[in-house]
């Protein structure tokens, strides 16, 4: 799992509402034992046409999305089936974070563990990060790699202060457990974080057989 610490992109607007984990990575694409290729898949039911083109009306699929690390959805993002292959797949891609008014438990808990990161803000400022979004996305193609893109239309995620910043320093924060945050600001995931304490965990089985034997 990789570290994440501090995020600074664009935002990539997806304005739909209750988008489940069979519209993020559809159930043929659920076949594979491993993480690669997953990114083909993420979306694919829009972001190709019939014909298998993309399709480029699709926010991924615009010039404004390269090198954005932050999606912006709609309410109740990721409801449906449990399947941990919804965040490889927007991972796969370069989504690091995913940033809506309400998110599905269970694709929650799988982002978490998986290094995707999800968070809730509150309407009105979710309705911010939308116009943001949206005036990034007008900015014609020949304008899109000017220097000063991020000081215009970038944020700031904090992961060490749970932050998110506006262009304008407007500041909002928002809910991390502790345990996930540690995980994120290592880069480790659970199991990672169990083998970190292996010592300390032989250690007590090896007090917990010992005092077994006395007994």
């Amino acid at each position: 799992m990789q570290a994440l610490s501090k995020l600074h992109s664009c935002l990539i607007p997806l304005p739909y509402s209750n988008v489940d984990t069979d519209q993020i990575i559809p159930a043929r694409f659920l076949k594979v034992t491993d993480k690669s290729g997953l990114a083909d898949g993420l979306f694919s039911s829009w972001r190709y046409t019939l014909e298998g083109k993309p399709d480029p009306h699709f926010p991924l699929n615009r010039e404004n999305a390269r090198g954005c690390s932050i999606l912006v959805a709609g309410d109740n993002f990721g409801s449906g089936s449990s399947r941990e292959h919804a965040p490889w797949a927007l991972l796969g891609w370069g989504i690091r974070s995913v940033i809506s008014t309400s998110i599905a438990d269970i694709f929650r808990s799988n982002s978490l563990k998986n290094g995707l990161l999800p968070i809730v803000v509150d309407a009105d400022f979710h309705a911010r990060l939308f116009d943001l979004a949206n005036a990034w996305f007008n900015v014609s193609a020949d304008q899109i790699n000017g220097g000063d893109k991020l000081s215009k239309y970038g944020v700031v995620i904090s992961v060490a202060e749970q932050t998110i910043t506006l262009p304008d320093g407007t500041v909002t924060c928002f809910d991390l457990d502790a345990f996930s945050k540690s995980c994120f600001l290592q880069g480790v995931d659970v199991l990672g974080y169990l083998l970190k304490h292996q010592n300390e965990i032989s250690a007590y089985e090896e007090n917990i057989r010992a005092s077994t034997k006395e007994s």
